[in-house]
């Protein structure tokens, strides 16, 4: 496949050195002639490990040359793939003028191109940017998207370092795009690593970037964090957190990576609670364990904001306990929501299968006559008392199985989420808490 890349510093670089060694013809464009002079030389522009012989051998082989004409590059290509530099502002936005510029001269090439050319964005952009620069595109040719050409999004994961063997290996490559031919074009690059390849929303292809690297962020931060306070108790901070990351199950695992409601229970409060109060014993700062409590506490906000936007009083809560399948009302979010909407002058009716009133007993009775004395008041045994009695419902579990129910949750004002419920995501009076 013929295929330009815009951009010559280290995405395009390496992308443009490992598409040529898979057996692709390569041309790079670059508006610095120092850069487009290296690559017709044979060689990088960037000192990575590895580049540098497959740039030199494949330039040796006449399947990689650079320009500086970007409609000499896109004339002799049918995959574009933008990787220009999104420099940061001081305030964190992105200076998308490199990506527009690099647009305008796509769609000047394509205006007098007649086949149908994919345009591939491989720089890191905030959502939004493909659509951007498609209508960039539209505007400069006279052409339409989908009908002359498509924009793909397919954000890299290569560090610094490792570049040529993170591409070689990626964990999952994603390519997001509204179009299937250009999708299918853009898989074929990929086609021969070991790793699965996921065809999403444009969307989501142009975030999940910012999400891996927030998080390898956060991993960081937590790990030393942990290491402060071991050091503060003469323990071996690497032995604690190799252990840490031997649990595959919970720790380094999908497991709690689900958007939802907030965290409760007898364990997860009480220890984080501990911990942060062990390091402020030990004199020490702990700015990313201090604000899990306070992120918890907005996903309750957040929470109570739905339903008070709602304009309505009358209220269902399905779903009492910290979470389904246990009677556990111990710090359990849901009712410090009931706590709230009962103070508010909300009406409401809880119902939850696994908590009866007459059953309670030890912690969990000890709990709710501290917080909640009148909940025999407002709870039931009856999910259609419940239902009847509401404008708006607030799912919380998602063993409530709404299929007996369809027609009474139809009528309703609002059915707000916390859970994500699929069978309800189509009704118009459907909100989920963070999707």
């Amino acid at each position: 496949m013929n295929i330009s890349i815009f951009g010559l510093g280290y995405v395009g670089c390496v992308s443009l050195g490992c598409l040529a060694k898979n057996g692709h013809k390569v041309i790079g464009v670059d508006i610095n002639e120092y850069k487009v002079n290296l690559i017709n030389n044979g060689l990088p522009t960037i000192i990575e490990k590895e580049i540098g012989n497959i740039i030199n051998e494949e330039h040796s082989k006449s399947k990689i040359s650079a320009t500086t004409c970007a409609k000499e590059a896109v004339h002799s290509s049918e995959i574009s793939i933008i990787c220009v530099g999104t420099p940061s502002s001081p305030h964190g936005h992105l200076n998308l003028d490199y990506i527009h510029k690099t647009a305008e001269q796509i769609g000047e090439a394509i205006a007098d191109k007649e086949d149908f050319h994919v345009i591939v964005v491989r720089s890191t952009v905030m959502p939004g940017t493909n659509q951007k620069i498609g209508q960039i595109i539209e505007n400069y040719s006279g052409k339409k998207r989908g009908e002359h050409f498509s924009v793909v999004s397919n954000p890299e994961f290569l560090r610094e370092g490792s570049a040529v063997k993170d591409y070689y290996n990626p964990s999952v490559t994603v390519i997001g795009g509204d179009h299937e031919v250009a999708l299918s074009k853009v898989s074929s690059l990929y086609e021969n690593l070991k790793a699965p390849i996921i065809q999403t929303d444009i969307e989501v292809a142009e975030i999940i970037k910012y999400v891996n690297n927030s998080y390898h962020a956060l991993k960081i931060s937590f790990a030393n964090e942990v290491g402060n306070i071991c050091k503060s108790l003469n323990i071996d901070s690497h032995k604690v957190m190799d252990i840490f990351c031997k649990d595959t199950l919970l720790n380094i695992s999908p497991a709690y990576f689900k958007p939802g409601f907030a965290y409760g229970g007898s364990c997860l409060p009480k220890d984080l609670k501990g911990i942060v109060t062990l390091a402020h014993d030990n004199y020490l700062t702990t700015p990313v364990l201090n604000a899990v409590h306070e992120s918890n506490e907005l996903q309750k906000q957040i929470a109570f904001e739905l339903i008070q936007n709602t304009g309505k009083k009358n209220i269902a809560l399905m779903g009492l306990s910290f979470k389904e399948d246990t009677d556990d009302l111990r710090y359990s979010p849901s009712v410090d929501i009931a706590e709230k909407l009962i103070g508010k002058g909300f009406n409401l009716t809880i119902y939850d299968k696994n908590v009866h009133i007459s059953k309670l007993v030890g912690a969990n009775k000890i709990f709710i006559e501290k917080l909640l004395p009148h909940l025999s008041d407002l709870i039931t045994n009856d999910p259609d008392e419940a239902l009847d009695n509401a404008d708006v419902v607030l799912l919380n579990h998602k063993n409530f199985d709404p299929s007996n129910y369809m027609d009474k949750l139809k009528s309703k004002d609002a059915l707000i989420d916390l859970v994500r419920i699929p069978e309800l995501e189509s009704m118009s009076n459907y909100a989920g808490l963070c999707w």
